[in-house]
């Protein structure tokens, strides 16, 4: 167990390796009940959520959910997020656990018109299902339409007999599910979840294989890997950025980059050596620094060592070969696409 974010999480159950292993090839849970949840209800309801989030959220039906960012209005990344259409005047936001206060906060701050801002974190609990063998696990323990269920959208029904949002939505690269509980509720839907995961072969899973399944899978961590000094389209999430979408906070400073170009983009990087990169050492290229780690582990299911850096532009190229100074020794290293890992769709 480890201290994060304010609370006590679990680093291992087993070993991360295995976590990890396990959720690639069956099924693994995770408590992640540490995000923040925050709802924004009422007439002007959506009209907020299109001015501070970077995404469109005109195109969600209720029922449906998308990645996205907030940003300040220089364009850097202030936290990373999935907005849920609940109903016609109901949205809700899962953000990070570091920026649950702050986030609040800040969209209190920029609420205009008939919306209320309600911190709903302390009240419900959030467990993820994951890995080819989720569904199948999920099926024994509620009536829903799962397979009708596609990436990014939600449904509200009894899972082991308690009231659950599921959302098809996930942290790993693979395919799962997200529950959404009462607080009063999470240990008993822990419990029956649990149980049928390890029916399929899965395990609890804990954040140390959180890390290392989100890195294979090429997804930056908000706090890590981007920040209010790296913007979507530096970190390679300009897909999520809809520039045409009209005003909103931070539009101006990302059209503006858009359009001018940037000096340094963060991509994926294989060591050759058996060296595993931490965040800060230096990339270099060329015998001159271009950029430095975000992230790094050892990949449990490629085998070697993988990374996330922040490069120029000039660098970043796949297949530049570029050096990572650890430890004093400059160790070669190529830059590769992201992500590392991509599973076979259909799995499960």
């Amino acid at each position: 167990m480890i201290e994060f974010a304010g609370w006590e999480m679990p680093l291992v159950y087993r070993s991360a390796g295995e976590e990890h292993r396990t959720v690639r090839e069956r099924c693994g849970l995770f408590d992640v009940s540490h995000m923040g949840e925050i709802e924004l209800r009422g007439a002007d309801a959506g009209t907020v959520c299109q001015r501070v989030t970077v995404n469109d959220v005109r195109r969600l039906r209720i029922g449906d959910g998308q990645y996205s960012l907030l940003c300040n209005e220089q364009g850097g990344v202030r936290d990373d997020l999935i907005v849920l259409r609940l109903g016609p005047e109901r949205y809700l936001m899962v953000v990070n656990a570091a920026s649950t206060a702050g986030d609040v906060a800040w969209l209190r701050e920029h609420a205009r018109g008939a919306v209320e801002v309600i911190d709903r974190s302390a009240e419900v609990g959030l467990l993820a299902l994951q890995g080819p063998s989720a569904e199948i696990a999920l099926r024994r323990l509620t009536p829903l339409e799962l397979p009708a269920l596609r990436p990014f959208t939600a449904l509200e029904g009894p899972v082991a007999g308690r009231s659950t949002l599921v959302s098809r939505t996930g942290y790993t690269g693979e395919d799962g599910f997200e529950l959404l509980v009462s607080a009063d509720d999470a240990q008993a839907v822990w419990e029956a979840v649990l149980d049928a995961t390890r029916r399929c072969g899965g395990l609890p899973a804990g954040l140390g294989a959180r890390d290392t399944l989100r890195l294979e899978a090429g997804l930056p961590l908000c706090g890590t890997d981007m920040d209010e000094s790296t913007t979507p389209l530096e970190a390679g999430l300009g897909w999520v950025v809809k520039l045409g979408k009209g005003e909103f906070i931070g539009r101006e400073a990302l059209a503006h980059q858009a359009a001018a170009g940037f000096v340094r983009r963060l991509v994926g990087i294989e060591l050759e050596d058996g060296a595993v990169p931490r965040h800060g050492c230096s990339v270099w290229w060329n015998h001159e620094p271009v950029g430095g780690i975000t992230s790094g582990a050892r990949s449990p299911t490629l085998g070697r060592a993988i990374a996330l850096a922040y490069l120029a532009t000039d660098a970043a190229a796949p297949g530049t070969p570029v050096e990572i100074e650890i430890r004093g020794r400059r160790l070669p290293a190529r830059v590769v696409a992201r992500p590392f890992y991509r599973r076979v769709r259909g799995d499960g």
